[in-house]
């Protein structure tokens, strides 16, 4: 009545290990969290530094490099960003820096980076005094 299987099942029994496919521990998913929202940071930094250069930024984004090839064993791929003129954009960006920054504190604070977690917290300040207080609490 029913043909027998005869393919290699796609469910594993609990407490036996799969060799099909490499895992990675929570410590490597974290790393790769980490320097993912640090990456994207240090790109959103070096388009601020294009529309307003400062030592600060240069700082920063330095840091930031660090970071990232610390984690990632290799140095990040950056673009020269094209300057544009607009302040709103400027502001845009700081508002996106700090969302960044935030995140980059979350996932540092659960692995217990702490030169990371500083890093973060430091660009979230900074990001916040260039846009306002008040003009981040009404996001």
């Amino acid at each position: 009545m029913y043909e027998p299987i005869r393919s290699k099942s796609v469910h594993t029994m609990a407490g036996t290990p799969s060799s099909d496919f490499p895992h990675r521990s929570r410590e490597e998913e974290l790393d790769i969290q980490l320097a993912g929202h640090l990456a994207a940071l240090l790109a959103v930094t070096d388009e601020i530094r294009a529309l307003a250069p400062s030592a600060d930024l240069d700082a920063g984004a330095e840091r930031l490099t660090e970071q990232v090839t610390r984690l990632r064993g290799g140095a990040p791929l950056r673009a020269p960003a094209a300057p544009t003129a607009e302040e709103s954009h400027l502001a845009t960006l700081h508002r996106r820096a700090h969302a960044l920054a935030g995140r980059a504190l979350v996932v540092a604070a659960s692995r217990a980076d702490t030169a990371a977690a500083i890093l973060s917290a430091e660009r979230m300040d900074a990001h916040a005094l260039a846009v306002g207080p008040r003009e981040l609490a009404s996001r």
